[in-house]
């Protein structure tokens, strides 16, 4: 009797057709040959001194892990397609190093909503004090973190400002990581701003060798059996942006059916907007491609339509509050004869008032007989 691990090693390792399904062949390296570094490395232009056994080790560390969750870096590459694009333009635009678009992928996997223990969020893990400094909007209704494009250009800002007080590339990777004024006393402290001489918090050690073991990787995926093709990656999406202006709370729901989409698909486009509703003021949204034709329209019948129903519903309301009627205690009044005075049943009267059988009533109480 063969063991069904068995058979299944059988099947991917040989490319057999079963179950109508065809299985390509596994064809990578091993893991001791893949993390053998003989490459001159660099990031931003800066030599990696891999002749220095710590930094080999520590590189060849970081190689392992990544190589090991072999379907993490496929899901990296994945939302390469998605993402990189824009990031790549936007480093150019601004002149700034191309490998700084790995650090995204150290430090979110390029996914929106992922949080960090420090209560960082978002594409590129700022925290909030940093975020709002780099102009970032973060409320309890927007959180532009979980924007790519906007947090994009904020980490550009910030990468650019470290780069200008250390002069150095590795170092602005550092301080991102660990916050410029604790990485600044340390250079202080210790005399030297070399970063591979630096005795820094394990995670920052750590944090350049994985953006580096990143960047060896997917500059030649084939290299380490990774066969992805063109139609693997998750295209860029494609989307229209529209300007909405918002006298008072919105519900999102009406920016899908304007848009002719749902509301799951609105919240995937924006991110950055946290609960159901839009607050008051001007707001830019991705909507699907296609959908801002006649959008401002559509938007408009629609929220014609939630006030007028706000209204009616907020008229029906006061019809019902004009409705109850109010008797004022007088000196020898008790809840059951007002209740039978006004025919109601006493459990009314003491659900109405909020009271109980015994609750005393005093001369001049204001008792709701009627609704």
């Amino acid at each position: 009797m063969w063991n069904i691990s068995v058979i299944f090693c059988m099947i991917f390792l040989s490319g057999t057709t079963v179950w109508g399904s065809s299985y390509e062949p596994s064809d990578f390296p091993s893991l001791i040959s893949s993390i053998r570094i003989s490459q001159p490395v660099d990031f931003c232009g800066e030599k990696v001194p891999i002749d220095n056994q710590g930094v080999y080790e520590g590189l060849e560390k970081e190689l392992l892990l990544s190589l090991w969750s072999r379907s993490q870096v496929i899901l990296w590459m994945k939302r390469v397609g998605r993402y990189m694009p824009f990031i790549e333009k936007t480093l150019r635009q601004n002149r700034m190093p191309d490998d700084l678009k790995y650090v995204a992928i150290v430090e979110s996997s390029l996914l929106p909503h992922i949080g960090s223990s420090k209560r960082a969020i978002g594409y590129w893990q700022f925290i909030k004090s940093t975020g709002l400094g780099y102009d970032l909007t973060i409320n309890s209704d927007i959180d532009e973190r979980r924007n790519i494009f906007k947090s994009t250009q904020a980490a550009i800002r910030y990468f650019n400002k470290l780069y200008g007080d250390f002069g150095s590339w590795t170092l602005a990777a550092a301080a991102y990581n660990m916050g410029e004024y604790g990485l600044k006393s340390r250079i202080s402290r210790q005399k030297t701003s070399d970063f591979y001489n630096l005795y820094l918090p394990l995670e920052t050690q750590r944090y350049l060798f994985k953006i580096v073991a990143v960047k060896i990787i997917l500059s030649n995926p084939e290299k380490y059996g990774f066969q992805l093709t063109k139609e693997d990656l998750y295209p860029p999406v494609q989307f229209d942006k529209v300007q909405v202006e918002c006298p008072g709370s919105v519900p999102l729901q009406m920016i899908a059916e304007a848009s002719g989409t749902y509301y799951k698909t609105i919240k995937e486009l924006n991110p950055e907007i946290r609960g159901r509703n839009l607050s008051r003021g001007n707001h830019t949204l991705a909507i699907p491609k296609g959908a801002a034709k006649d959008f401002y329209a559509r938007y408009k019948t629609l929220y014609d339509k939630w006030q007028a129903e706000k209204q009616v519903t907020h008229k029906a309301k006061t019809v019902k509050k004009k409705k109850k009627r109010i008797y004022v205690v007088k000196r020898g009044d008790n809840l059951s004869s007002i209740a039978a005075r006004f025919k109601i049943p006493l459990s009314k009267l003491l659900k109405w008032n909020r009271l109980k059988y015994k609750s005393p009533l005093h001369v001049g109480k204001r008792l709701i007989v009627s609704q």
